[in-house]
């Protein structure tokens, strides 16, 4: 499989305010590379939000703002591009509101949630949250909600689910944005 895993953290509860963004490129079923960057979201920080991801303003005082950060990873976001993400609703949202927000071209590509996925091949488990998964394939998950470790368990839980049950089962569930 060829797939790019995404996970952005916010800063509250606006879909613009993206403060991190990482991204867990895989090519032939194998991780090849790596993406992360803080953000410096033009709004302000909602406390529940700095306790879920430890990210304050402080951190994000000197870091690019998402147009620098489209720049970097635009690339990434075509219609043969399949992106994946657990609850894929969340970042694929993120990611459009912060290109409304800039005035920015939405790209078409090609969805996959994995919370969907392990729905479907793994309807025993009794959540399907990424740590609930994790700890159920004993995939390493040490630092929950850091952007680059929750892209990087949900490329491994894709893998996870290709490797036993192959790709057919989860081509169904893909989607164009």
């Amino acid at each position: 499989m060829n797939f790019i895993a995404m996970d952005f953290e916010t800063a509250n509860y606006q879909k613009h305010s993206a403060c991190s963004v990482a991204l867990v490129m895989v090519r032939n079923s194998k991780i090849v590379g790596e993406y992360y960057t803080l953000i410096q979201p033009e709004t302000d920080f909602f406390w529940r939000n700095i306790q879920i991801h430890g990210i304050h303003p402080t951190d994000v005082a000197t870091a690019p703002k998402f147009p620098e950060v489209w720049q970097q990873i635009e690339q990434y976001y075509n219609k043969n591009s399949l992106i994946v993400a657990h609850n894929a609703g969340f970042d694929t949202g993120v990611l459009a509101g912060c290109l409304d927000y800039y005035g920015l071209k939405q790209p078409s590509y090609l969805s996959l949630c994995t919370v969907k996925t392990s729905r479907k091949l793994y309807p025993e488990v009794p959540n399907h949250k990424l740590n609930t998964m994790c700890d159920f394939l004993k995939i390493p998950l040490d630092n929950h909600h850091d952007a680059l470790e929750d892209s990087r368990a949900c490329a491994n839980i894709l893998l996870h689910q290709e490797n036993y049950f192959g790709v057919e089962p989860l081509k169904k569930l893909v989607q164009m944005k």
